[in-house]
C-alpha cells in the first residue's frame, strides 16, 4: 500500500494528467444556454455539458476574466498549512500564489514569503524578493500553478478532448441517490499506460459534483480509491467549490470518520482587472 502521508502531502499535484490537456479558449469555451442541455444517463458525454452548464458555464467564467481568493490548504492530523493568496487568468491559464504561510507543500523549511508564477508559459518562483534556484521548489511551483488553476475549473475541463466517459449507475451516499459516471483519458493522446480515474458522483436535482472517488498514479495509486468531498457556494453567477475535503484509505483499505485534508477558499473575487503585466501586483 502507498504511503499515506506522502498521498496527502502530494495531494496538491492532482490532475497531472489532466492540466496536460489543451487550452481551453474562447473558441472552446460553451457559452451558457438560455434553455439547460439534457441530462441523459444515456449519455454520459452530454450530462457532463448538463454539468458545466449547472456550475454557471465557461463562457460565463471566461467574459469574468479572471479571479482572486484566499486559499487555506490544512493538514489536520500533522496540523500544518499554506495559506495563499490566489490569483487566475482564464485567458491564458496564468496562476499566482503569493504564500504567507508555507508548511505543506511549499518551501517547509523556508521563512518569509514565498511566491509563485505561471505566466502561461514558463514558472517563477520567489523567496522574499529574491528568484529561487531551489530546484525542488521550483518543480512544486510549477505543479502547483497548474494544478490549483485546473481545481478552480474542473468542472469545464472534464469535458475537454480525450476524455473517455461512462455511466457507472446510481449509488445512494448521505441519503442522495447519485449518478456516478467514470472519466478517464485516452492513452492515444496522452502516451500514458496508466491515466488518472475519476469516479464523479452527481447529484441529479443540482447537476454538482459533491463528491467523487480518483486514483493517483503518479504516487503509485492506480485505483479509484482516494475520495474528495466538495462544498459549493453560488458566487457571481458561478457555483465555487469553497470547502474540499479529502479522505485516505489506510493499510487495509478503510476511511476515518476524520479528512486527511480540508481545502477552503475565501474571499473569492471576479473580474479583478487583473492582466499579465499587473497580477503580480
Amino acid at each position: 500500500m502507498y504511503p499515506l502521508r506522502s498521498v496527502v502531502l502530494l495531494l496538491s499535484l492532482l490532475f497531472i494528467s489532466c492540466v496536460q490537456q489543451t487550452k481551453k479558449t474562447a473558441e472552446t469555451s460553451n457559452e451558457v444556454l438560455e434553455k439547460a442541455p439534457a441530462y441523459d444517463t444515456s449519455d454520459p458525454q452530454g450530462m457532463l455539458t448538463a454539468i458545466e452548464h449547472a456550475y454557471g458555464g465557461w463562457g460565463d467564467l471566461w467574459k469574468k476574466g479572471d479571479v482572486e481568493f484566499s486559499y487555506h490548504y490544512h493538514d489536520p492530523i500533522l496540523k500544518k498549512t499554506d495559506l495563499s493568496t490566489e490569483r487566475y487568468l482564464f485567458g491564458n491559464e496564468a496562476s499566482y500564489g503569493r504564500y504567507t504561510q508555507h508548511e505543506i507543500n511549499v518551501m517547509p523549511e523556508a521563512k518569509g514569503e514565498v511566491i509563485q508564477y505561471f505566466d502561461g508559459e514558463k514558472t517563477t518562483v520567489m523567496q522574499n524578493g529574491k528568484i529561487s534556484e531551489d530546484p525542488q521548489a521550483n518543480a512544486v511551483g510549477a505543479f502547483l500553478r497548474r494544478a490549483n488553476y485546473f481545481w478552480f475549473v474542473m468542472p469545464y475541463k472534464l469535458n475537454d478532448n480525450g476524455t473517455l466517459v461512462s455511466y457507472e449507475g446510481p449509488e445512494e451516499h448521505n441519503n442522495i441517490v447519485y449518478d456516478k459516471i467514470k472519466v478517464t483519458y485516452d492513452p492515444a493522446l496522452t502516451g500514458k499506460e496508466q491515466n488518472d480515474v475519476y469516479i464523479l458522483f452527481v447529484n441529479p436535482e443540482t447537476k454538482l459534483i459533491d463528491r467523487f472517488y480518483f486514483s493517483l498514479p503518479f504516487m503509485g495509486v492506480n485505483e479509484p480509491v482516494l475520495i474528495a468531498n466538495y462544498e459549493y457556494e453560488a458566487i457571481d453567477g458561478q457555483m465555487i467549490s469553497t470547502k474540499r475535503t479529502y479522505f485516505l484509505p489506510n493499510a487495509k483499505g478503510e476511511y476515518g470518520t476524520e479528512p486527511s485534508l480540508v481545502q477552503t477558499m475565501g474571499n473569492v473575487r471576479f473580474g479583478n482587472g487583473f492582466t499579465i503585466e499587473n497580477i503580480t501586483e
